[in-house]
């Protein structure tokens, strides 16, 4: 398994210094954020889904791809994903990232899936993003690239299983399944193993991070309330070691990318050799 890097979690960094860094470390991929800056960005702190400095912007057009491409290039990593917030049925925003993915080298792009609220019917959401990916994967084919469903808390493919009912009979090698076990510590766990051997050749890519519970105050009843909130790799509920060892198992060898948001290092040059560090033991131990 290689090691790669989602840019969310390097907001401090330009691309040109998060390559450096990545490199230094002993990343192999990028995973580039897409999204266009909110407004007065430039004059907010660098923060994960704010003024990331690190973000592929839509407005930048085939210049900024270029750069972004050859900053990876330049220090022989490769752009493995280009990474947007896309609407599930928007085939227009769809194949503006598959444009962009294609000129930055990538080989993935995340599509989108609805949250669910309670506010629509799962059957609803259910039937419009099934549509939604079949049309993409004609897209996908189009362009040569994968386009991924993440398992992710507050849609309506938190687990492994959903997650494959919506890419069931889709072809795998242009839809896949970005695997998020951090995510699955807030809504969605199953056992791993099992997971994986649900989605079987929809397991295309891995996310490293973790959660942890604490204690949120009592309900009107008396009773303990929990929170779920991001922890350092090491210190949350997902066990990295049994993760890693259920995906050996499974003959898993794409890439680990790290998308940490605790916040437990105050830099992305401490994060990324912590992360390196960790991951190299457990496939070590696991070999």
């Amino acid at each position: 398994m290689k090691l790669s890097i989602f840019t969310v979690a390097t907001p401090e960094l330009s691309p040109e210094e998060l390559v450096r860094v990545a490199s230094e470390a002993g990343i192999d991929g990028i995973e580039w954020r897409y999204k266009e800056a909110p407004e007065n960005a430039s004059e907010q702190k660098p923060s994960f889904w704010g003024n990331n400095l690190c973000t592929l912007l839509p407005s930048g057009g085939e210049e900024m791809a270029d750069q972004f491409r050859e900053a990876a290039a330049a220090h022989g990593l490769s752009s493995i994903s280009v990474t947007p917030y896309l609407t599930a049925g928007d085939l227009e925003a769809t194949e503006d990232v598959l444009r962009k993915a294609k000129r930055v080298g990538a080989q993935f792009i995340r599509l989108g899936v609805p949250g669910y609220d309670r506010s629509r019917p799962f059957g609803e959401l259910f039937a419009l993003t099934r549509q939604y990916l079949k049309d993409a994967e004609g897209l996908c084919r189009q362009y040569g690239i994968k386009g991924l469903v993440e398992t992710h808390h507050q849609t309506i493919a938190p687990s492994a299983s959903a997650a494959y009912r919506l890419v069931e009979g889709l072809d795998p090698s242009f839809i896949g399944v970005l695997y998020d076990p951090g995510n699955m510590v807030h809504e969605g766990f199953e056992n791993y193993r099992m997971g994986m051997e649900i989605l079987g050749p929809y397991l295309a890519h891995v996310h490293v991070k973790n959660a942890a519970f604490a204690t949120d105050g009592t309900a009107d009843d008396g009773s303990v309330k929990w929170k779920s909130e991001w922890s350092g790799v090491k210190e949350g509920v997902v066990p990295w070691k049994q993760v890693i060892a259920d995906l050996k198992a499974v003959g898993y060898d794409g890439y680990l990318g790290v998308e940490d948001f605790s916040g437990q290092f105050p830099e992305t040059q401490q994060m990324l050799k912590h992360f390196v560090q960790y991951m190299r033991e457990l496939l070590q131990a696991e070999a």
